[in-house]
């Protein structure tokens, strides 16, 4: 198993070297642009992720022009990534380092930002800045999972600080960033999370999983997560080529983004009047399930609506930063 141990870094940076995914925020060594994609790219595919990434640099290229946009501007061009709280931590986080006078050079003062967590962090810091500092994500509890053969859960406290500094061990102080990426494109290409491509893989030989045939096993995680489930009634109200919006309040899902009305926001009258357009739509979120209804109304007169609702004019639908949900909403008006 020392074998193992004295060859695991120096193949996956070999492989790195010869394999690594040209993406444009590795051009770089701006702390912003990094900073960015990395926010971007949680809980989001490369794919995806990248051409957000673009817009957003070319809408604003510096972290001063983040921080001078409106909440509303920054949520609409996020739209479509889901997981919002991402978008309005980023816009506090630009205000913050605006504030500061300058962008954090250092782990600690990185990991004060609004929404930056350990792996964040670490990712700045060793990839913009040349700190020995592990960026532990799901590629890193995965690959170091299965090559040792550890079975601790990575959920757990324990297991979370085990994998931590196992990582931050075999770190090459020199090469934190190169090691860092290795990994998340290793674990993103090669080892991983259904269908690893063993045969092609550089560690196959000295791999704990596959010697043991326990690579569909590992990681372990326990199953923590309680999936609620809630019943909306959507009302698309429109009155005289004019729709009713309101921006939902912090507490609740789609902070800060605009929804129609739901049923407890319409008289009874009103809710007996509107046409059904499609039951029981299904929308997965992290923590529950979504199942609506979405129903049309065609108002003669304008309706009473609590004073947090504003009328827009029909057209001026995409001005607004909308969820998924809503999207799903307006495509059974097409």
């Amino acid at each position: 198993m020392e074998q193992s141990n004295n060859i695991f870094t120096p193949t996956l940076l070999t492989w790195f070297a010869q394999n690594a995914r040209d993406l444009p925020w590795r051009h770089t060594q701006d702390p912003y642009a990094i900073w960015l994609s990395e926010i971007i790219l949680q809980q989001t595919r490369i794919a995806q992720g990248t051409a957000y990434w673009q817009r957003f640099m070319q809408r604003w290229p510096t972290v001063n022009d983040l921080a001078h946009a409106s909440e509303d501007e920054v949520l609409r061009a996020w739209q479509g990534l889901g997981y919002y709280s991402r978008a309005r931590n980023l816009h506090h986080a630009a205000q913050q380092i605006v504030q500061q006078g300058t962008f954090p050079n250092n782990y600690a003062d990185l990991r004060r930002l609004k929404g930056v967590g350990d792996y964040t962090a670490a990712a700045i810091a060793s990839m913009a800045f040349h700190q020995p500092h592990a960026a532990v994500d799901g590629n890193f509890y995965r690959v170091f999972a299965r090559y040792f053969g550890l079975s601790q859960p990575i959920n757990t406290p324990q297991g979370k600080q085990l994998f931590a500094t196992m990582a931050q061990h075999y770190l090459p102080p020199r090469q934190a960033s190169a090691y860092n990426q290795a990994i998340m494109d290793f674990g993103a290409t090669v080892c991983t999370p259904k269908a690893p491509s063993c045969s092609a893989c550089p560690l196959q030989e000295t791999c704990a999983a596959f010697r043991e045939d326990r690579i569909d096993r590992l990681p372990v995680k326990l199953r923590t997560l309680k999936v609620k489930q809630r019943q909306m009634d959507c009302f698309y109200v429109h009155y005289h080529g004019r729709i009713a919006l309101h921006k939902r309040a912090a507490g609740d899902i789609w902070q800060g983004l605009w929804t129609v009305p739901e049923a407890d926001h319409l008289s009874a009258s009103l809710r007996q009047q509107a046409t059904l357009l499609k039951s029981n739509v299904k929308h997965v979120l992290t923590h529950r399930v979504i199942h609506a209804n979405f129903y049309q109304l065609e108002c003669h007169e304008r309706p009473s609506l609590p004073t947090d609702f504003i009328w827009i004019d029909e057209a001026d639908i995409d001005h607004y930063a909308i969820p998924r949900l809503m999207e799903m909403l307006l495509d059974c008006l097409a």
